[in-house]
């Protein structure tokens, strides 16, 4: 079981909850534990772009597995994570 870490679009993206909540669910259901980054918005509802980039990178520091949501090449901050992950020789998932 992999501890997967959501990444993808979200600034300028309407339905970017909904992307990411259809994701987690899948990813559940194959058995894998999953951080879905979305929620932090609960826990921290007036944060800047980059506290909640801290927040992201922390919570990627954790995982062994990145799962790229489609349209992520065009999100400044799903491309940092990526870069992040490649640095760390992480698994990288695509959404099909």
């Amino acid at each position: 079981m992999a501890r997967i870490y959501i990444s993808g679009p979200i600034t300028g993206v309407e339905n970017f909850g909904f992307n990411f909540e259809k994701a987690e669910r899948e990813l559940q259901e194959e058995g894998h534990e999953v951080i879905n980054p979305t929620k932090v918005e609960l826990l921290l509802p007036n944060g800047t772009y980059e506290e909640y980039m801290k927040i992201d990178m922390f919570l990627l520091d954790m995982c062994d597995t990145i799962y790229m949501l489609k349209g992520w090449e065009k999100s400044c901050g799903a491309n940092r994570e990526y870069g992040y992950a490649m640095a760390k020789d992480y698994i990288i998932l695509h959404e099909d």
